[in-house]
């Protein structure tokens, strides 16, 4: 496959992945907005804070390493795939072990919720695990469906495990509020089932297919799903596992950076179980774009990265034609992802308290949600940056480069979990947003300077994309003073009239950066256009 259709691949992959992500953030939103009028802010805390860690560490440390190997080069033969579906189904067993060490942790060294407000707090957490380990079933089918670019199949499973999950939530929380913790349990349960479920179907169905003969699928039965060994051939490609052994030491790091902030607050107690809920449904509001925007173009164009570029080889080593689109996407992601996170910065200010009064009320809008949400706002900036270049970091290192990295997430993360704990005893959550922007800048130049590095002796300079232009930086610096005066004069307590206007006074600023991006960045649109729109690229086609 050339590196053009690679590239064409990645750029659909991504366009669903974002489609995907929104409908999750839009159902997630509008299940957080109906749930806080039924429950309370304790057992919000408990769920989308402990438990959502318990069941995003068995996960993430089961699955993680498996995923980046797993998805590095090409695995075209159907010797090289028997051995990636053994190492995939290694998981199974390793998600076990994490969940029964986890939930041990879990059940006996935390402290236990009141069983008043929080009931049902020991049955939830063995639930929550199971519902990881149940996930873990479609691994090997989800790493087939990711490496031959089988978009519609991710789409359809996660769009009716979230619906379903969303459905039997709404209902529970209405007819059966006393179940408390059973409530949420179940619809997890039903969400990883229904993944599982839609999956097996698919891959029943396309195996020995005229599809699959088309496709030249490397896998002919259901047979080939399961694990085995071939006579005369090692059980695992032990390059892969020893790749995949690299790169769990680095997710062990890469999760307590990324759940960080949940860590310091289940394990060391600085906020209580309902400041925990105004956080994460603060913290949960906030990150919207940057899950339904930025994690999927991450995702997506790891896996063009990877099947690009050769990884631990040099510019000069490599194919030039390669080497050219790779910069070029690399500029362009830059220059897309810094934009979007600008505009998130500049009007995120302003529309904080706004979007916290209309979401939950005076529980989110008075006290500490404002400036959580606005030091968010800034956060994002900086998330939309550092998924791009690692991205790329990730997909261009060499394994010897990626152990080496791990000592720099072993010093990051120390540092960010002493950062957390000061800042947090200082100002509250909002410390919390301030460890994760100085570990996170951290990081960017770490990662700047490794595609500096990589670039230097050739003709290509993709970090130029992270330098908007000058007309760009005006319109949303005279955006960002207008919609501040806006906001002193117009919102919060003076009626929907008033805060009308201010919304369009946002609105028209927000159009006149939308001119300015249209004027300055053509290159910028073109890309948009012509890889992540797929509309524009059937019309091409």
């Amino acid at each position: 496959m050339s590196s053009q259709d690679i590239l064409k691949d990645a750029s659909t992959l991504a366009s669903y992945n974002v489609l995907l992500q929104v409908m999750f953030r839009v159902l997630t939103f509008l299940l957080n907005a109906f749930t806080l009028r039924f429950v309370s802010k304790e057992l919000i805390g408990v769920v989308n804070v402990r438990l959502t860690l318990l069941y995003s560490t068995l996960v993430f440390l089961s699955r993680e390493a498996f995923r980046r190997a797993c998805l590095s080069g090409e695995s075209g033969t159907t010797r090289s795939w028997r051995q990636v579906i053994n190492l995939l189904w290694l998981t199974v067993p390793l998600g076990v072990l994490w969940g029964t060490l986890l939930a041990c942790v879990w059940l006996w060294l935390l402290e236990v919720p009141d069983a008043q407000s929080v009931p049902y707090y020991s049955p939830a957490v063995v639930l929550f695990a199971f519902a990881g380990v149940q996930e873990l079933l479609a691994e090997p089918l989800w790493v087939l469906a990711q490496a031959h670019m089988f978009v519609r199949l991710k789409v359809v499973a996660e769009s009716l495990a979230m619906i379903a999950k969303c459905s039997i939530t709404v209902v529970l929380v209405v007819f059966a509020p006393g179940w408390g913790l059973y409530i949420f349990s179940a619809a997890h349960l039903v969400y990883t089932g229904f993944l599982v479920l839609c999956y097996t179907v698919y891959f029943i169905r396309f195996l020995g297919s005229k599809g699959a003969s088309r496709k030249s699928f490397p896998l002919h039965s259901v047979g080939d799903l399961l694990p085995r060994r071939v006579d005369g051939e090692p059980l695992v490609d032990w390059t892969l596992a020893r790749l995949t052994w690299s790169f769990f030491k680095q997710s062990f790091l890469k999760q307590i950076l990324t759940e960080g902030e949940r860590y310091v607050m289940t394990f060391l107690n600085v906020l209580s179980f309902g400041d925990q809920g105004v956080y994460d449904i603060v913290n949960n509001l906030g990150s919207m774009v940057a899950r339904f925007v930025f994690l999927p173009i991450e995702e997506s164009f790891y896996i063009f990265f990877a099947k690009v570029l050769e990884r631990g080889h040099g510019v000069k080593s490599q194919r030039q034609e390669d080497v050219a689109i790779a910069a070029e996407v690399l500029e362009c992601l830059l220059k897309l992802v810094l934009v979007i996170g600008l505009i998130i910065t500049v009007f995120g200010y302003a529309y904080s308290q706004l979007a916290l009064d209309i979401y939950g009320g005076s529980l989110l809008s008075s006290g500490a949600g404002p400036s959580l949400l606005r030091c968010y706002s800034c956060y994002v900036l900086l998330l939309a940056v550092n998924g791009v270049t690692e991205c790329f970091v990730f997909a261009a290192m060499s394994q010897e480069e990626v152990d080496k990295y791990n000592l720099v997430m072993l010093a990051l993360s120390v540092s960010f979990l002493v950062l957390s704990y000061m800042l947090t005893w200082w100002a509250g959550g909002v410390g919390f947003i301030l460890a994760n922007c100085l570990n996170m800048g951290l990081r960017i130049f770490h990662s700047l300077m490794y595609i500096q590095r990589y670039f230097q002796f050739s003709e290509w300079k993709p970090l130029r994309g992270l330098l908007p232009s000058p007309f760009l930086l005006l319109a949303l610096c005279i955006s960002a003073v207008v919609t501040a005066a806006s906001e002193a004069a117009f919102c919060c307590d003076s009626g929907w009239l008033l805060r009308m206007v201010h919304i369009g006074v946002g609105a028209l600023c927000l159009l006149g950066v939308l001119v300015a991006i249209l004027l300055t960045e053509t290159r910028l649109i073109e890309f948009v256009r012509t890889q992540l729109l797929p509309r524009y690229r059937k019309k091409r086609t």
